[in-house]
């Protein structure tokens, strides 16, 4: 079995195939036993993976909001505990990911343009 070596440009494809999730690369990749995780696929979130939490606390990217929801669109799916340790520059990639699906289509093709 031969491991998939993922290039940016293999990022950019996927993402233009699927506007509804985002490859994050990992600045500090996490442990899970004996392999590391370099990157998340962050996929956007439906109204049941936002249960429990304020938009307006998502969108401000409070910790405590994006433990809770980045377990439920994440893959590999993130525990609380690899949370509590992510690297914060890792998670505010992560958070950044999440906040951009909740913009309104307008704003988020404003920003692309």
């Amino acid at each position: 079995m031969t491991e998939k070596t993922t290039t940016a440009a293999d990022t950019d494809q996927e993402a233009a195939k699927n506007p509804n999730e985002t490859v994050v690369a990992l600045d500090y990749p996490l442990k899970r036993g004996s392999k590391q995780v370099h990157e998340i696929v962050v996929r956007k979130p439906r109204a049941g993976a936002l249960r429990g939490v304020s938009l307006t606390d998502v969108l401000q990217m409070e910790v405590t909001a994006l433990n809770k929801v980045l377990p439920r669109i994440t893959d590999p799916a993130l525990s609380e505990t690899e949370l509590r340790d992510i690297d914060p520059a890792d998670l505010f990639q992560l958070g950044g990911a999440v906040t951009g699906f909740l913009l309104p289509r307008k704003y988020r093709e404003e920003a692309s343009e």
